[in-house]
């Protein structure tokens, strides 16, 4: 057997000791990086949190997060704060949330036109279906499609509308190019058998300008937008984009229920946080949320400005966001809708 130096048996043991230290190093690093995760999350908050908004001040989408944030707040103790960051319809807002740091202390309210940003823009910035975490939904916002009656005299519901596109060339307008009216309402074409001329605007209000001046024939968009001018009788609603929305117009039947049956379109809302957010935190948003949503004050003042409390736990709104991408996407390629 061969003998080992004396030195020679001093270094090896030294080298057994630092190796061990390295490996014991190594495995308690996610332990040691954990434990002030966990123990800021069981604090969190400590700080105000920043709730990014995609979409202009005094929307749909802003005004209810404005809502939200200030309940938010009175339950955790901390302010919440909106930032509105806006463009490529909510595309950069939602980017930028994204890349945010995942402690808890920032958080975005997601719209609709967020989801269907990567479908129609050519560069697009994220994928909806991973590369964020969905926390629940917050409120539906119904669409509704109506016409201006000195342009098509005599039409009062769904079927006479589509009669009259039929014998008279009908444009029709939106908010905008891809956006989920026009997504609706091209595939609403394609099942009624019915052909209309899109028109597409930078915004619902000159769109809406020019339905009341007879330039366009209808108009596909959310409730919010439309209410002033239908309860003031300038504009005829003909269809509800969901059943649930009859809560503002009684007198008007939806889409499924006016020979479509299963078609269902709203203008939805969800908050999401980045992923390798604390599930403590997401949980404890999600538990909060539900609270705020289950309340009739938070019901009532929802429905004022023409949406809907709409509450869904994070895997209802994971599958929901993943279903309405899938199907917006097929119209948007079928149509070779992009912007």
């Amino acid at each position: 057997m061969k003998k080992i130096a004396p030195h020679e048996s001093v270094r090896r043991q030294a080298s057994r000791r630092q190796l061990l230290k390295s490996c014991l190093a190594v495995g308690a690093s996610p332990l040691l990086a954990a434990s002030p995760l966990r123990a800021a999350a069981a604090q969190w908050p400590e700080k105000p949190v920043r709730m990014v908004v995609a979409f202009p001040a005094g929307g749909p989408t802003d005004a209810t997060a404005r809502l939200i944030a200030q309940k938010l707040a009175d339950r955790l103790g901390q302010p919440v704060i909106v930032d509105n960051r806006v463009g490529a319809s909510g595309s950069i807002g939602t980017a930028s949330m994204i890349k945010s740091p995942p402690d808890g202390y920032t958080v975005s309210m997601f719209g609709m036109p967020a989801l269907v940003a990567p479908i129609v823009y050519r560069n697009n910035l994220y994928d909806v279906r991973k590369d964020f975490t969905c926390v629940s939904s917050v409120y539906d916002l119904p669409l509704v499609l109506m016409t201006n009656p000195s342009v098509l005299p005599g039409v009062g519901d769904l079927k006479t509308f589509i009669e009259a596109t039929r014998t008279k060339p009908v444009n029709y307008a939106t908010a905008g190019s891809g956006s989920i009216g026009h997504l609706a309402m091209e595939q609403l074409k394609d099942m009624g058998g019915f052909a209309m001329q899109h028109v597409g605007y930078k915004g619902s209000a000159p769109a809406i300008t020019d339905l009341l001046g007879g330039q366009i024939g209808a108009m596909f968009v959310d409730l919010v937008a439309a209410m002033p001018h239908i309860r003031s009788g300038r504009l005829k609603a003909l269809a509800l984009g969901s059943a649930d929305a009859r809560v503002f117009l009684p007198d008007v039947a939806a889409i499924a229920q006016q020979g479509f049956p299963g078609f269902n379109v709203s203008s939805w809302s969800g908050l999401i946080v980045p992923n390798g957010t604390p599930t403590a935190i997401v949980a404890r948003l999600d538990r909060e949320l539900r609270q705020i949503l289950g309340e009739k004050d938070t019901r009532e003042r929802l429905e004022s400005i023409g949406a809907l409390s709409a509450y869904q736990p994070q895997d209802v709104m994971k599958r929901r966001m993943a279903s309405e991408f899938e199907r917006w996407n097929k119209v948007a390629s079928d149509k070779d809708i992009a912007i």
